[in-house]
């Protein structure tokens, strides 16, 4: 399992002279975070690099921007991947301090500055859900609805025509005994379908 972050955390570090502006927090996808990098170079127009990593829906994505290759945005990628961490981007601004790091520094300085960022965090534990839906006859739609409910689920939609439709979605790991719940509850008249 994977975890995301809950909202946005921040640390600051000077390494010879120069500062590094970390931040880490919820993104979506890739549009989200260029938008994000955008704002945070127009909120500091003096900083020599925006650096940035993204984790998000199964995607990754890294930017150096302007340091040498490799040095900043996937030693900040590599810290998201070792957190088991999805839906983050991770932004580094750095102002620098007029005395160069080397390569190695540069990774170091990276990638430590979003694990201190990720060390005032919180997380929360991502849980996959599959989408479900089921028809009933009408007698039976208010059991269904009550089973739901009972079970902390929120119907998403439904249809009457011959039969009640209803859709919804369940945690992955409780699919299973849902089915034989709801299968007990109406007695066996539920007509699962697909989604």
């Amino acid at each position: 399992m994977s975890d995301t972050l809950a909202a946005p955390a921040h640390a600051e570090t000077l390494i010879k002279k120069s500062r590094f502006l970390a931040c880490v927090e919820p993104c979506a996808d890739r549009e989200q975070a260029q938008a994000r990098v955008a704002a945070l170079r127009a909120q500091h127009p003096q900083a020599a690099h925006v650096c940035w990593a993204l984790m998000a829906g199964g995607h990754s994505a890294a930017n150096d921007d302007g340091e040498p290759g490799g040095t900043a945005g996937r030693p900040m990628l590599e810290v998201l991947r070792h957190q088991e961490l999805e839906g983050v981007l991770a932004t580094v601004v750095r102002y620098f301090g007029g005395i160069r790091l080397g390569a190695g520094g540069l990774v170091r300085a990276y990638g430590d500055a979003v694990s201190q960022a990720l060390q005032g965090a919180s997380r929360i534990t991502l849980v996959r859900r599959v989408a479900l839906a089921a028809a009933v006859p009408y007698a039976l739609e208010g059991v269904l609805r009550r089973e739901l409910a009972a079970a902390g689920l929120e119907v998403d939609g439904a249809e009457h025509g011959a039969l009640a439709l209803l859709r919804w979605q369940t945690p992955e790991d409780q699919v299973a005994a849902l089915r034989i719940r709801l299968t007990d509850a109406t007695q066996g008249r539920i007509d699962w379908r697909t989604t």
